[in-house]
C-alpha cells in the first residue's frame, strides 16, 4: 500500500456512506413487469410485484430454453457461395453480392422459455402504509402494509447457496395470515399437490420462433419426448396454522408467520446433450433441494444468503459527493426520484444506486458455468421474449460482461468465457461448412445450444445483420481481459489462448488482398448499419469494413501479447504480427469522421445506433488519445455526428466512448440520459419510447434490455480508473459534477485494486493494493508516477 494524503473532508463522505442504504422503493404494487423487483441467484430468478390482493412472482431459470444440441452442420454446401460473392464484390457489383450471401445463411437461434408464475392469493384489497423495496446491499425484497389495523411484512430472497427461493410472511394478528398458492405456465406442464408439496411439471418447446419472424402458435412447437424438462416444487413452513392442498393449489389458514420455500430445477444438462434423454434428473435435484432447504430456519437462510451475496457485492465502495449538498431526500421513492431527474436536479444517490445496481443484476444473473446471461439478464415473462432473449454477439452477449472485471465481479465473467469453449466448437463446424476455412467463428445469435452459424433461416434474413461473421473474434477478447485483470496463466495457457488461437486461425484465413496488397475481410457488414453509395444505392455487403478490421487487429495484439507471457507459440504469431502489419489501415473521412466503410461512403441513417466501427476506442484498447491521436479524433467526430439520442444499450456504449476519450462532462451527460424516466406499458415489444430506465431501474433498450445496465455501470468505472497492461490512470474522466468522491475495490489490468478519494477532480488520498509486490506506472493529478505496491 502506498501513497496516502489524510484530510479531513474526507471523513463526512465516508460516513454518508454507512447511514444510506442502497435500495429501491416504491409506495405501490407493480403493475407491469417494468415496475417489478427482481431477484436471483445467478441462475434461477423470481420477479416480484407485491401485491396484497395477489401476489404475481414469475420464475425463471437461466437454462431453460427451446430447442436441443444444434446441428451445426446444418448447410454443408454453404461455403461453395463464398467464391460467388467475393467474385461480385471484386467486381464492384454490390447489389448482386447482397443477393448472393444470404445462400449463406442457417437457422434462427433458439429463445429462453419462461418457466412458470407462482401466485400468492392473500384476497386483502384494502391496505394502508404500503412499502416494497429491494435492498440491493443484501439482495432481499420486502413489501410491509397494514390491513385492518395489523402490519403485514414480507422478505422475499434467492439463495445461491441453498438453491431456493424463499418468501417470509408475517403478521402482527395472532393467526391473521391465510393464504393460498397457485402456479401457472405458458408452456406446457401440468400441476398436481401431493403430501402438501405443490409442483408443476413441463417441457420447453423443441423449437420457438422468433417473434419478428411469427407471433402465431405454429411458431411454438412441441414434440413428445423431446426438449427440456423442467419442475418447481413448493412448500410451507409454519408454527401456527393449518396446511392444506387441493389437486392444484397449497394453502395455510390461521398463521401468523410462515416461510414459503420454492425450488427450480431443469434437465438441461450441457449444450450437446438431448436434454430429455440425456437430461438431468430434475425432479430429484429439486425435491433434494427442497428437503435440505425447509431443514433451515428463515433466519439461517437469510444469513448464508447475504454473506454468500456481500461476498461479492461489499468488494465495491462508491460515494459521489456530499449527499445533504445533493439534496438527498429520504422521502422521494425510486420511480418518484428518476421523474424528478429527468427535470435537471442532481442526485448523486440516484447514480451511485445505477451504478451498484447493475453489480447486483450481473451477480443475480450470471453464476451458472458456461451459461452466461442473456439479453434479459435471466428474467423474462414471455414465450417468445424480445429477440428471443438470445446472446446478440454483435455488441449485446458482449457488453453484459463489459462490467465483470473492473468492478471486481471477475467470477461473473466466468459464464460468458466458459460458454466461448462448445462456441467454438460448433463454430469449427461453421467455419468449414459456411465458408471451407479452418479455426472457428460465430455470428450475430447464439444460444444456450452454443449455435454459430449465420443465421436468417436460410436465406430470409437480411445480411446486414445475418451474415455478420466476427462474433467469435469479439467474444476471444473478453479471454485476454480476464487474464490481464486476473494474471492467471495457468487459465491463459490452458483455456484462453486455445480459443484465442482457433478464432485467430479464421481471421487469417478469411483475410484477402484487395488491390492494393493490403489485408480485407471480403464480404463485410458492419452490425446492423447500411451505406449509401453516391449512386443512390443503399447497402450493407461490401469489403473491408472498419468494425471487422478494429475487431481482428484487437485480437491479433491480443494474440502477441499473449505470447509474450506464454512464450509457446512463437511461429504462429510470427504470422499473426504479418498479417497485422498488412491490414488496411484505418482512414478518416472527408467530414473528419472515422470511416465506416471501406471507401468514404455515407451512412443510410447518419443517427445509427450501432458505432461498430469505434470498437478500438473502446471496448478495443488499441486507439487512444496518447497513442494514435489523429483516429481518436476522428473517432471522436464520428459520435458528434452520431449524436446522443439512441437506444438503452447503444447509450452505455457511447458513455464508455467519451469516457475513453477523456470527457467526464460529455459522458456524465449522457449517463443522465440514460437514466432518463420511461413509462411502462407492459407491452412485450414498444420502441417509439426511446432510450431510458424503467421505475425498476431496468434499461429501456426498449423493451427492456439489460446490456444497458451493464453498460452504464462499467461506463461509471471507467470514468473514475482507466488502465491498460503497463498503466493506471486515475479520474481519467471524472465529471465536474462529481467534485468529491470516494471509491474502493475498482480494479485495474494487471491485478490492481483501486482506493481513493478525490475534491475537485484532484486525487487526495489513494492506496493500490495487489496480491503481489511490484511497481507499476500511475497517472494522477497530471503526473505519472511509478508506485511501488505491496500486498
Amino acid at each position: 500500500m502506498k501513497i496516502s494524503f489524510a484530510l479531513l473532508f474526507v471523513l463526512p463522505i465516508f460516513l454518508s456512506a454507512q447511514n444510506n442504504r442502497l435500495k429501491l422503493w416504491y409506495k405501490q404494487p407493480a403493475e407491469f413487469f417494468e415496475e417489478s423487483l427482481v431477484l436471483g441467484n445467478g441462475k434461477q430468478g423470481a420477479t416480484v410485484f407485491g401485491g396484497t390482493v395477489s401476489d404475481k412472482i414469475y420464475l425463471n431459470d437461466l437454462t431453460l430454453w427451446s430447442g436441443e444440441p444444434v446441428n451445426a452442420n446444418m448447410n454443408p454446401e454453404a461455403y461453395k457461395n463464398l467464391p460467388d460473392v467475393r467474385e461480385a464484390l471484386k467486381n464492384r457489383n454490390y447489389q448482386l453480392a447482397n443477393e448472393l450471401i444470404k445462400k449463406i445463411q442457417g437457422k434462427f437461434s433458439e429463445s429462453y422459455s419462461p418457466l412458470g408464475t407462482l401466485f400468492i392469493d392473500y384476497g386483502i384489497s384494502t391496505v394502508k402504509k404500503y412499502y416494497r423495496e429491494l435492498d440491493i446491499e443484501q439482495a432481499v425484497a420486502k413489501v410491509n402494509y397494514e390491513s385492518n389495523g395489523y402490519g403485514v411484512s414480507r422478505e422475499y430472497l434467492f439463495s445461491n447457496p441453498a438453491k431456493i427461493f424463499a418468501i417470509h410472511v408475517k403478521t402482527e394478528k395472532t393467526g391473521g395470515l391465510n393464504f393460498t398458492i397457485r402456479l401457472a405456465s405458458l408452456l406446457q406442464h401440468t400441476i398436481k399437490s401431493k403430501n402438501k408439496i405443490l409442483e408443476i411439471n413441463g417441457v420447453a418447446p423443441v423449437h420457438a420462433d422468433p417473434h419478428y419472424v411469427s407471433d402465431k402458435l405454429s411458431a411454438i412447437k412441441y414434440a413428445e419426448n423431446r426438449g427440456t424438462r423442467f419442475t418447481s416444487k413448493v412448500a410451507i413452513k409454519s408454527a401456527e396454522g393449518i396446511i392444506s392442498q387441493t389437486d392444484t393449489s397449497l394453502s395455510l389458514a390461521g398463521g401468523t408467520d410462515a416461510t414459503i420455500y420454492v425450488t427450480i430445477a431443469t434437465s438441461f444438462n450441457g449444450p450437446e446433450k438431448d436434454p430429455f434423454k440425456e437430461g438431468l434428473n430434475e425432479d430429484k435435484i429439486a425435491t433434494d433441494q427442497l428437503a435440505h432447504a425447509t431443514k433451515s430456519s428463515w433466519n439461517d437462510l437469510k444469513l448464508q444468503h447475504i454473506k454468500d451475496y456481500q461476498h461479492y457485492f461489499k468488494r465495491v465502495l462508491l460515494e459521489l459527493n456530499n449527499l445533504q449538498v445533493a439534496n438527498f431526500n429520504d422521502d422521494l421513492s425510486t420511480d418518484e426520484r428518476l421523474i424528478r431527474y429527468a427535470t435537471g436536479v442532481p442526485d448523486p444517490y440516484l447514480e451511485m444506486l445505477y451504478f451498484q445496481f447493475g453489480r447486483y443484476l450481473l451477480i443475480s444473473s450470471s453464476r451458472t458455468k458456461a451459461v452466461p446471461a442473456n439479453l434479459q439478464g435471466l428474467w423474462n415473462p414471455y414465450i417468445q421474449p424480445p429477440w428471443s432473449s438470445n446472446y446478440t454477439m454483435n455488441i449485446n452477449a458482449e457488453e453484459n460482461y463489459w462490467l465483470a472485471e473492473n468492478t471486481n465481479l471477475s467470477e461473473m465473467h466466468e459464464p460468458f468465457l466458459g460458454f466461448l469453449k462448445p462456441l467454438s466448437k460448433t463454430g469449427a463446424i461453421t467455419a468449414k461448412t459456411f465458408y471451407n476455412l479452418p479455426g472457428w467463428a460465430a455470428h450475430h445469435n447464439s444460444d444456450i445450444w452454443a449455435m454459430s452459424n449465420p443465421v436468417g433461416d436460410f436465406g430470409k434474413g437480411s445480411p446486414n445483420w445475418a451474415n455478420w461473421p466476427m462474433g467469435g473474434t469479439w467474444s476471444s477478447t473478453h479471454l485476454w481481459e480476464h487474464f490481464l485483470f486476473t494474471q492467471d496463466k495457468t487459465f491463459l495457457r490452458n483455456y484462453a489462448y486455445p480459443i484465442m488461437k482457433g478464432a485467430a486461425t479464421f481471421c487469417l484465413a478469411w483475410l484477402v488482398p484487395d488491390s492494393l496488397g493490403h489485408l480485407i475481410t471480403s464480404p463485410s457488414t458492419s452490425p446492423e448499419n447500411s451505406f449509401k453509395m453516391p449512386n443512390g444505392y443503399v447497402g450493407s455487403t461490401s469489403f473491408g469494413g472498419t468494425a471487422d478490421l478494429a475487431m481482428i487487429r484487437e485480437l491479433f495484439l491480443d494474440i502477441i501479447a499473449a505470447e509474450k507471457v506464454l512464450h509457446q507459440d512463437a511461429h504462429f504469431v510470427s504470422t499473426v504480427q504479418s498479417a497485422l502489419n498488412k491490414l488496411y489501415p484505418y482512414q478518416i473521412g472527408k467530414k473528419g469522421n472515422l470511416q465506416e466503410w471501406y471507401f468514404d461512403w455515407e451512412d443510410a441513417d447518419p443517427k445509427h445506433r450501432h458505432q461498430s466501427h469505434l470498437y478500438g476506442l473502446y471496448p478495443g484498447t488499441h486507439i487512444s488519445l496518447s497513442e494514435t491521436p489523429l483516429i481518436a479524433a476522428a473517432a471522436k467526430r464520428t459520435l458528434e455526428i452520431k449524436g446522443d439520442e439512441t437506444t438503452g444499450w447503444s447509450k452505455g456504449w457511447r458513455i464508455n466512448l467519451w469516457a475513453r476519450l477523456k470527457d467526464g462532462d460529455h459522458a456524465y451527460k449522457m449517463y443522465r440520459e440514460l437514466l432518463k424516466y420511461v413509462v411502462p406499458d407492459g407491452l412485450r415489444t414498444n420502441y417509439s419510447g426511446g432510450g431510458g430506465t424503467y421505475p425498476n431501474l431496468l434499461d429501456a433498450h426498449p423493451p427492456f434490455q439489460i446490456d444497458g445496465n451493464f453498460g452504464g455501470s462499467a461506463a461509471v468505472a471507467e470514468m473514475l480508473v482507466q488502465s491498460d497492461a503497463h498503466h493506471i490512470e486515475l479520474l481519467p474522466a471524472v465529471p465536474s459534477e462529481w467534485k468529491s468522491g470516494y471509491v474502493k475495490g475498482l480494479k485495474a489490468r494487471g491485478n490492481y485494486e483501486i482506493e481513493m478519494c478525490w475534491l475537485n477532480g484532484k486525487v487526495t488520498e489513494l492506496s493500490i493494493h495487489s496480491p503481489i509486490s511490484k511497481r507499476v506506472n500511475v497517472l494522477y493529478n497530471g503526473k505519472m508516477q511509478t508506485v511501488a505496491v505491496a500486498r
